[in-house]
C-alpha cells in the first residue's frame, strides 16, 4: 500500500489504514488510531463547485461519492445515517453517465465556491446565479458531452424555509408542580437560553406533573399536546405510537427507517413563537393537599423524552434537561412518596436497605441508560464493512469569498489478528503521532515520565509486532525502521 499516492488523493494520512471493530483489539494497537489531515493541501485536480453543496437533511453530511443514488427518483441516501434525500430541481438531468462533481468517483476531496452575495441586493442569494452544467465545464472531465442543468435552489435540499443543516437536539422538561414564583424564574431562565441556541437546533417541550405532556409546536391555533399517565411505565414503541412517529414496513440498507414527520422535535426557525408561548402558559395545574409532596412523575417523563428522540431518529447530538424543584413521588423512578409522612431516604437507609423503592427505581433508570446507549451498539461494525469519514472546512479565499472544501473518505472494519491491519500501518504517520502526543505530555509531566511513557509504548509494540525465537530472541519487522526500540543504552 503507497500510502503517499493515498495521500495525494486524499489528503490524509492515517496511523493505520484498517480498523479494529472491538476496543481492546484497538488498545492492542499501541499506537493510536489517527489521522493526520491538512485542510488546504494543494491537490493536482480539486474541482471547484460554484455552488452550495447538497446537505443530508438528518446527519448534516455532504453528499459524496459514497452515496448511493436513485437515479429514477432523484433520490440519495446518506452513507452516514442512511437518510434518504430528494435531489433539487436543479439536478433533474442527473444519470449514471452525467454525474456532478460531487458524485465523482475519483475526486475525494472537492471544493465548493458560491458566488458571492452582491452588496446591495436582498434578493440575490449565493447559489442564485450558479448552475450545476456551468461548474461541470470548469476544469472537470464530465462524464458525458452535454450537461444542461438549471440554477440551484436557494435552500438546499428543495422546499421553501427548510434548513438544510440541523444542529443538536433540546428537550426541555419543566416541572409543572413548582410553585408560581419557582416557574416564573424557570421560565424568565428558559427565555434566555432560547434567546442564545442557533436556529437551526431541534427543540421539544414536555411538562409533567402527575401526566406527562409532551407539546406539538407546529400546531399554531392553540396550545396542543399529548398526555401521558404518570404511573405507566411505557416501551419505546408505545411512547412512539401514541406520538405518531411510527415505522414503516421497508427497510433500506438494513435499517428501519422512522417517519420523519412529526411537530414535536422542531427546528428553533420554526416553532420559536410556539415554543416561547408554550413557555409562558406553563401554569401548575393540580393543587397539592396539605402534608403531601406534589406529584411528579419525572421517569415517565424522562423516558417519553427519550423515547421521543429514538422515533425522530436524532443523530446530531442530543440532551434532556430537567428543571424540577423535588423528587420523583409517582410512576416509575419514584423516589418518595407523596406524603410528608414518609421521609426521603438518606445514605444510612440505603446501605441497610430501608429503602421502599430503591431496587425498582434503579433497575427503571439503568434501562433508560441502556436506551441510551443502544444505538451505538446496534452499530456494531461488522469486519469486512466499510465505515466512512468527512472533513468539511469553510474558509476565506484570497478574493474575499468564503469556500468550504469537503473531503470523504471511506476504509473497512477488520478483525483485530487480521494481516490487513499490519499491512495497513503507516509508521511514518504513527511516529509523528506519538511524538505529539509526548510533546502533549511533556507539558504536564517531567522530562523522564514521558521517555519512560515513549519507552513502554514502543517495547509494546514491538513486542506486538516481532518474531520471537527460544533463545529470547527477537526479529523486528523490516517494514518498521522508525519504530525499532534501540536497547544501545
Amino acid at each position: 500500500m503507497d500510502f503517499l499516492e493515498l495521500e495525494a488523493i486524499e489528503g490524509l494520512r492515517w496511523s493505520w489504514n484498517s480498523w479494529p471493530t472491538t476496543k481492546s483489539d484497538c488498545e492492542s494497537l499501541v499506537v493510536p488510531l489517527s489521522i493526520m489531515y491538512t485542510p488546504l493541501m494543494h491537490f493536482s485536480e480539486l474541482p471547484t463547485i460554484p455552488y452550495d453543496p447538497l446537505i443530508c437533511s438528518r446527519c448534516g453530511a455532504v453528499l459524496n461519492p459514497y452515496a448511493r443514488v436513485d437515479y429514477q427518483s432523484r433520490i440519495w441516501s446518506c452513507p452516514f445515517c442512511f437518510h434518504k434525500n430528494h435531489f433539487p430541481r436543479s439536478y433533474s438531468g442527473i444519470t449514471e453517465t452525467n454525474l456532478p462533481a460531487e458524485l465523482f468517483p475519483t475526486y475525494s476531496a472537492v471544493e465548493y465556491a458560491p458566488p458571492q452575495r452582491k452588496s446591495g441586493s436582498a434578493t440575490t442569494t449565493p447559489t442564485a446565479a450558479a448552475s450545476w452544467g456551468n461548474g461541470f465545464n470548469q476544469g472537470l472531465r464530465s462524464m458525458s458531452s452535454t450537461s444542461s442543468f438549471s440554477s440551484l435552489a436557494s435552500t438546499v435540499g428543495g422546499g421553501g424555509g427548510v434548513i438544510g443543516e440541523l444542529g443538536p437536539a433540546f428537550v426541555f422538561l419543566v416541572d409543572a408542580s413548582m410553585v408560581e414564583d419557582e416557574l416564573r424564574a424557570v421560565r424568565s431562565e428558559l427565555l434566555l437560553v432560547i434567546e442564545q441556541l442557533p436556529e437551526n437546533c431541534l427543540v421539544a417541550l414536555i411538562t409533567f406533573d402527575s401526566m406527562v405532556r409532551v407539546y406539538d409546536l407546529g400546531f399554531s391555533q392553540c396550545s396542543k399536546v399529548v398526555v401521558f399517565h404518570g404511573e405507566r411505565d411505557l416501551s419505546p414503541d408505545q411512547i412512539q405510537q401514541f406520538l405518531g412517529l411510527g415505522y414503516p414496513k421497508q427497510l433500506h440498507h438494513g435499517k428501519m427507517s422512522a417517519i420523519r414527520k412529526q411537530s414535536f422535535l422542531l427546528p428553533l426557525a420554526e416553532c420559536e413563537f410556539n415554543l416561547t408561548s408554550a413557555f409562558e402558559e406553563i401554569v401548575p395545574l393540580v393543587n397539592v393537599k396539605p402534608g403531601h409532596r406534589p406529584h411528579r412523575a419525572t421517569g415517565a417523563a424522562i423516558s417519553t423524552a427519550l423515547g421521543l428522540l429514538e422515533g425522530c431518529s436524532v443523530t446530531t447530538g442530543s440532551r434532556i434537561m430537567v428543571f424540577t424543584s423535588g423528587p420523583a413521588t409517582r410512576g416509575p423512578g419514584i423516589i418518595v412518596d407523596s406524603d410528608l409522612g414518609h421521609s426521603i431516604r438518606t445514605h444510612r437507609d440505603i446501605i441497610t436497605g430501608r429503602v421502599s423503592y430503591y431496587d425498582r427505581s434503579c433497575g427503571f433508570y439503568k434501562k433508560l441508560a441502556k436506551r441510551l446507549l443502544s444505538s451505538e451498539q446496534n452499530r456494531k461494525p461488522q469486519p469486512g464493512s466499510a465505515f466512512f469519514i468527512q472533513f468539511i472546512t469553510r474558509y476565506r479565499y484570497g478574493n474575499g469569498g468564503m469556500r468550504k472544501r469537503v473531503t470523504t473518505v471511506a476504509r473497512r472494519w477488520v478483525v483485530g489478528k487480521s494481516p490487513e491491519v499490519s499491512s495497513g500501518f503507516d509508521q511514518e504517520t504513527a511516529a509523528s503521532v506519538m511524538a505529539r502526543l509526548a510533546i502533549n505530555r511533556a507539558e504536564e509531566c517531567y522530562a523522564r515520565d514521558v521517555i519512560r511513557w515513549l519507552d513502554d509504548g514502543l517495547i509494546r509494540f514491538a513486542s506486538r509486532s516481532c518474531t520471537t525465537y527460544e533463545d529470547h530472541s527477537f526479529l523486528t519487522s523490516s517494514t518498521i525502521p522508525l519504530m525499532k526500540p534501540d536497547f544501545s543504552g
